[in-house]
């Protein structure tokens, strides 16, 4: 008998190739604040909820937290100024990873740190009959973001597949660390600016899907 295996996607820079806009906008809306947030700060904290992004943020430049107002309103800010970017689309080769884990007949579920619904609302619009909205673990849903172990935790709970049987999609350091700390397997693919020493703590690192589609195809033969 077959185990039944689940894949869980991060979502931006794995399903979307969203993490440039997010750069962007995280970077400019920083700036008007007085706040300082590179495009490299950008990528190493992608899969942190945005409060714990702008709290960081507001220790490292004024020594204290930010107020739940400050919060809100930066987060606002920072989602109309990605919104007005264009839609993002998706990373090259992930739908063909998608069709490929779906003919498998695996579970595939998202697990992202974003609570950004516009995002979550295109995935069933750009990978049609991919995602079930019982099968997402957002910003919404944890109290806890990446790093700490509980979305792939949460994620893997809800699915009922055994660990072993578990895959991590990520491209993101503390994705990794995550996916790692809640004691399952993690692939990492490389779609931005950073390199692979940042994602080494992964079990494997590709430099495309097309590198991980290949791999997950020749596995399933074996």
């Amino acid at each position: 008998m077959i185990q039944e295996k689940a894949y869980f996607f991060d979502m931006d820079g794995v399903l979307f190739d969203s993490m440039p806009h997010h750069a962007i906008a995280w970077e400019e809306v920083m700036k008007v604040h007085g706040l300082s947030f590179t495009a490299r700060d950008c990528y190493i904290n992608e899969g942190r909820t945005g409060e714990s992004v702008i709290r960081e943020a507001m220790w490292k430049a004024r020594n204290r937290d930010a107020t739940p107002e400050e919060v809100n309103s930066i987060y606002a800010e920072k989602a109309a100024y990605f919104h007005s970017l264009g839609e993002a689309h998706a990373v090259p080769g992930v739908a063909e990873v998608l069709q490929y884990v779906k003919a498998q007949n695996a579970q595939i579920w998202v697990v992202t740190g974003s609570g950004q619904l516009t995002l979550i609302d295109n995935l069933q619009s750009v990978f049609p009959s991919v995602f079930q909205r019982d099968r997402m673990i957002t910003a919404l849903d944890v109290t806890h973001g990446k790093p700490d172990p509980e979305p792939y935790l949460k994620a893997w709970e809800r699915s009922g597949v055994a660990k072993e049987q578990c895959v991590v999609i990520e491209n993101a350091p503390l994705g990794i660390r995550s996916g790692k700390a809640a004691g399952l397997t993690v692939y990492a693919v490389n779609t931005g600016i950073l390199t692979k020493e940042d994602l080494s703590q992964a079990d494997k690192v590709f430099d495309n899907m097309a590198e991980l589609l290949a791999y997950l195809q020749a596995s399933s033969k074996h």
